[in-house]
């Protein structure tokens, strides 16, 4: 008995343990993954739309994602593909949006029920075996379509779908991996939380469990609602416990899952390998580089919100002015939009003018400046690459303040909008927000590598500065 209680005491430590680690380990970087991509998928998802394949879901904003669900995969006719395709990869990037944004990866909530869920969610759009003859329907549908577009696309458009469709496919098997090995541990923890909860309670008859099987079984299971509350009784997993406790192999059983429990030691070595700074900071850039899709889908919701607006002004005098312009071969007038910004931090609200062409102007030409940066065989990556470090950090640092300051303009601008049309053209004004969600989850993985960058660089100078050299 006191060899069992020693056992158990040292399990529990070790599964602690190796919680802790997969806390702030492990679990980070499967969002990190989840969060790449989602940002491909929203990539994807606008290229898409925009070639009118899919139809966006019209109640995509009216819906409150609050848990991990997979899109639907039934059957469904052809003539409906554009529909229903657009309604399931909306569900879909919905619910990525809500496992990068407000799922809280770690062990007490990560468990074996929910690593289901993600199962089936990785499993609904299979990017690592993306193929026009997959037996999944919507992996099959959407490769369909996307292959056939790709085809009709130019050059650099056709190159970022690439580049999108690699990396979601390298994302979602980094994911299912370490889901695989996580699924594992959290067998482990379901069991040792019974120990902890179940077995150690006052109410468990130690003696009489131990005398046979049948009779831990039988134990286990009269405390396990006390103990456990509503959490799954897995039988199998509570066998294995049995086999642990008395089994003919229980000393090897043991020795071997706390084997199994230890913390490798290339998994704590993670940390000390050598960074490739410039490859992290090239990382970042490469980041915004994918967002060109989502800066030209803004553009276009603008341009369309804008001649909405015009259309509202088409009385006699206004044609008349048009006209006269056009005959002189006049510029046509700058057009200003004062737009209301709301401080996130005081509250406090100010106005500011916006010349509507140059903001377009300058939307289309950081698309373009993002886009040259898209591939790492492209002249524009080639040439930062060329820079100095620390030049190429100022650099991305820039484009990511720049970034954030366009995402306040647009938020305002989206309110403005709104709020400016006319009541019989309120509902042909096109949202901005998702956009914008969109554009800000890019930026902040950009900023993440970044801030990463910083603080390699500030750590090796520490280092250097108490003559410390690898």
């Amino acid at each position: 008995m006191e060899n069992g209680n020693n056992f158990t005491e040292t399990l529990l430590q070790a599964l602690d343990e190796k919680a802790q680690w997969y806390d702030n380990t492990e679990l980070p970087q499967i969002l990190d993954n989840y969060r790449l991509l989602h940002t491909c998928v929203k990539v994807i998802f606008d290229f898409l739309v925009k070639k009118a394949l899919i139809t966006p879901d019209p109640y995509k904003l009216d819906k409150k994602i609050s848990d991990i669900k997979a899109p639907d995969s039934g059957q469904f006719v052809e003539n409906e593909r554009s529909v229903i395709i657009g309604q399931r990869f909306s569900d879909y990037e919905s619910t990525l949006d809500f496992l990068c944004n407000y799922y809280k990866f770690s062990v007490s909530q990560l468990s074996i029920g929910n690593i289901k869920k993600l199962i089936d969610l990785n499993n609904s759009i299979t990017w690592n075996s993306f193929s026009a003859n997959s037996n999944k329907i919507n992996t099959r549908v959407l490769a369909t379509m996307i292959f056939s577009a790709r085809q009709n696309s130019d050059a650099l458009t056709a190159s970022m779908l690439n580049d999108n469709l690699s990396k979601a496919s390298h994302a979602l098997t980094d994911i299912n991996s370490a889901l695989k090995e996580y699924t594992d541990f959290q067998k482990e923890w379901y069991k040792g939380q019974i120990r902890k909860n179940v077995i150690m309670s006052p109410s468990f008859d130690a003696n009489k469990a131990l005398s046979d099987h049948a009779s831990e079984m039988q134990q286990i299971k009269k405390n396990f609602a006390a103990g456990m509350g509503k959490i799954p009784f897995y039988n199998e997993l509570i066998e294995e416990i049995i086999q642990e406790d008395q089994g003919e192999k229980k000393a090897d059983l043991q020795q071997k899952l706390l084997a199994k429990l230890n913390i490798k030691k290339k998994e704590s070595k993670k940390a000390e390998k050598r960074i490739d700074t410039k490859a992290l900071i090239m990382g970042a850039l490469q980041v915004l580089g994918a967002t060109p899709p989502q800066l030209g889908g803004i553009a276009q919701k603008i341009q369309d919100n804008h001649d909405i607006l015009e259309s509202e002004h088409n009385s006699f005098m206004d044609k008349l002015k048009r006209a006269l312009r056009k005959a002189f071969g006049l510029e046509e007038k700058p057009l200003y939009y004062t737009i209301t910004i709301t401080d996130q931090t005081t509250g406090a609200k100010r106005t500011e003018k916006i010349n509507y062409q140059t903001f377009i102007t300058d939307l289309a030409t950081k698309a373009r400046r993002f886009a040259s940066v898209a591939q790492t065989n492209s002249p524009g990556y080639k040439k930062i690459a060329s820079m100095p470090e620390e030049k190429i950090a100022e650099f991305v640092a820039a484009q990511i303040m720049d970034c954030n300051k366009l995402m306040i303009l647009l938020g305002a601008l989206d309110d403005f909008f709104k709020t400016t049309a006319s009541p019989m053209n309120k509902s042909k004004i096109k949202g901005l927000k998702i956009d914008i969600t969109t554009l800000k989850n890019s930026v902040v993985k950009a900023n993440q590598l970044r801030v990463e960058y910083t603080s390699y660089i500030e750590e090796e100078e520490q280092m250097k500065k108490l003559g410390i050299t690898e």
